[in-house]
């Protein structure tokens, strides 16, 4: 897997630099998802936490209903047929892609054109940003998650305390 996302397939478009956001956010929860030791997949902060593997579930399931209700892009189930880490891992970054693939093909006018974000219509730009800032939300719980089992944190915006100063996606 690369460490850092593919400038080659840049969309010349006006909305190319929200897939190029979204390509690295692939990179960036796959990489976290990945710094989590196979037995803290049942970790869970608090009572009324999701685990790790709960987490996982919820941003496979969350954005495969996103992207084919909101965006019409469908990838079919989300879900993996092996429910691990590496399950989870593979289903998601390969939907992901598929649906970046399909995201790179469509014209400025799609992106202007409205859709609905549950009751309110909103320009699909307008959706796919939204689903950015989701995704983001819960890989920041995941790096708290990290943190607190004492574990290493992988690059998400830039080097962490635990890459020596170099942006790395994973360990």
């Amino acid at each position: 897997m690369p460490s850092s996302p593919s400038s080659s397939t840049a969309n010349p478009g006006t909305y190319g630099f929200l897939l190029d956001t979204y390509e690295t956010e692939i990179l960036k929860i796959t990489g976290i998802w990945r710094a989590f030791p196979e037995d803290s997949l049942s970790f869970r902060p608090a009572p009324k936490s999701r685990t790790v593997l709960e987490q996982m579930e919820h941003q496979v399931q969350s954005e495969g209903r996103w992207m084919s209700t909101m965006l019409e892009i469908d990838t079919g189930d989300p879900n993996p047929a092996e429910k691990t880490a590496r399950g989870y891992i593979e289903k998601y970054r390969g939907d992901a892609m598929r649906r970046l693939e399909i995201l790179r093909s469509k014209s400025d006018g799609w992106w202007r054109g409205t859709a609905q974000f549950f009751d309110v219509p909103r320009s699909r730009a307008w959706i796919l940003l939204r689903r950015l800032n989701h995704s983001t939300h819960h890989r920041g719980q995941l790096i708290v998650y990290l943190r607190v089992l004492g574990a290493r944190v992988p690059s998400v915006y830039g080097p962490t305390a635990d890459t020596d100063e170099r942006v790395i996606y994973e360990f």
